[in-house]
């Protein structure tokens, strides 16, 4: 009779509380970048964009993404800290973003009409961009990151207030820019 190698169990090695395995953070992190990503398609820029210009801009949010999503791969508690002020932050950036632009309430909760440009046209793509990032974030503020202290998510969405100041600032200086110079991450400003 032949010997069988044993089957591993790949439920368990992709499983949210699997050692090291943090799928949610990962989603979180992919739909901020998606978030972020497709406003610079729209044409409408992204953060940073007004200060160092699309493609430094672009490279950063690109790096960072691919940062953290490695981390959030990785075997290690000591990234739970990053981690979890990752996932606040991007909690924060969706709150900001349903707080500082114009809604309506849609399925009893609210909806995007504009932001940053984009106009009512985009909003059906870009509102589930934004409230599966935000699910993705709180869920694995939840799941997630068990070592980080429970304090530094709850910091971390503090600081929405100042990014609703960031968002508009940045909106200002970006449409400024449109003036001067368009091109194709700036033609709908």
């Amino acid at each position: 009779m032949a010997r069988t190698a044993p089957v591993p169990d790949v439920r368990a090695r992709f499983a949210a509380d699997a050692p090291g395995r943090r799928p949610l953070t990962r989603a979180a992190v992919g739909g901020l970048a998606a978030h972020v990503f497709f406003e610079l398609g729209a044409g409408v820029g992204m953060p940073l964009a007004s200060v160092v210009g699309p493609y430094p801009a672009a490279t950063a949010w690109g790096l960072g993404t691919a940062a953290v999503w490695r981390a959030a791969g990785r075997p290690s508690p000591s990234a739970d800290r990053l981690l979890a002020a990752a996932n606040g932050f991007g909690l924060a950036a969706v709150v900001a973003h349903l707080a500082g632009w114009p809604t309506r309430t849609r399925f009893g909760v609210p909806w995007l009409r504009t932001c940053e440009g984009l106009g009512p046209d985009l909003m059906r793509y870009y509102n589930p961009i934004i409230y599966v990032s935000g699910a993705a974030c709180l869920l694995a503020i939840l799941r997630e990151n068990r070592t980080a202290p429970v304090a530094l998510p709850a910091l971390m969405l503090g600081l929405a207030p100042a990014l609703v100041a960031m968002q508009h600032a940045e909106h200002r200086r970006l449409k400024a820019r449109a003036r001067r110079r368009r091109a194709w991450w700036n033609r709908r400003l």
